[in-house]
């Protein structure tokens, strides 16, 4: 047990998906998840364990940003020894390539935070996801039809600009990277600092260069298409 979680060991598989929203963890469990049971609500970040496909995986909210991420990441791995984490969220689109309801699997991820820049001195380190999660993403999405586009992804601390549109981004929009989320850059960051497998995939809901956007019943048909990839992922991974 930990401040922020009371499972017990053995409460978590060694796969977890890591939504932000903890009624989208919620909605996971009870949507996808075989025999799901409740094993953290610790100020209501709640956190399920079921089955998918008769193999055990568990689902975990974060909450919002990258320092929330990185306590739960971080404890989750160190203290319940999960070792592939993949992170199931939605990003803004920074590239007319991604239009709504494509997924974007980020390779990597670019970032303002302080978080990323802890403990490297004047290095400027570089998150990374798992090749082998990765790979896997992008073979099964292509395999059953989805658009997915694989690439660099900007996790930033900051949502509400003071220039608006892709003004605040400065010029990461035109070297390629293709969308904005919050959280990918920590969640790789402490992946390879403790050895252990993570991945993010968002599905773009709303594009900052159009200005469309997709409603809530759109959003959670698109979300229902990258739950389940992530969720194949995972346990083949595990």
């Amino acid at each position: 047990m930990t401040p922020h979680n009371h499972a017990r060991p053995g409460d978590y598989a060694e796969a977890v998906l890591l939504p932000g929203d903890p009624l989208r963890a919620k909605w996971i469990a009870e949507t996808f998840l075989a025999d799901p049971r409740q094993v953290n609500a610790v100020r209501n970040c709640l956190g399920y364990t079921g089955t998918w496909q008769g193999k055990p995986v568990s689902v975990q909210a974060t909450g919002m940003g990258q320092p929330s991420l990185a306590i739960y990441v971080h404890e989750l791995i160190n203290v319940y020894g999960l070792k592939t984490l993949i992170r199931v969220g939605t990003c803004g689109g920074l590239n007319a390539r991604v239009k709504v309801r494509d997924l974007v699997l980020a390779q990597g991820a670019s970032t303002d935070s302080g978080i990323v820049k802890d403990g490297f001195g004047h290095f400027a380190f570089a998150p990374l996801a798992d090749f082998g999660l990765l790979s896997d993403a992008a073979a099964r999405a292509q395999r059953q039809g989805l658009t997915a586009h694989v690439g660099n992804m900007l996790s930033s601390d900051i949502f509400y600009h003071r220039e608006p549109g892709l003004a605040g981004y400065g010029l990461l929009p035109a070297h390629g990277i293709l969308g904005v989320e919050m959280e990918a850059a920590a969640l790789y960051t402490l992946a390879a600092r403790f050895g252990v497998r993570a991945l993010a995939i968002c599905t773009m809901t709303d594009c900052l260069i159009t200005g469309e956007e997709i409603d809530a019943e759109a959003r959670q048909s698109s979300l229902r298409d990258m739950v389940a990839l992530a969720l194949d992922v995972a346990v083949a991974a595990a």
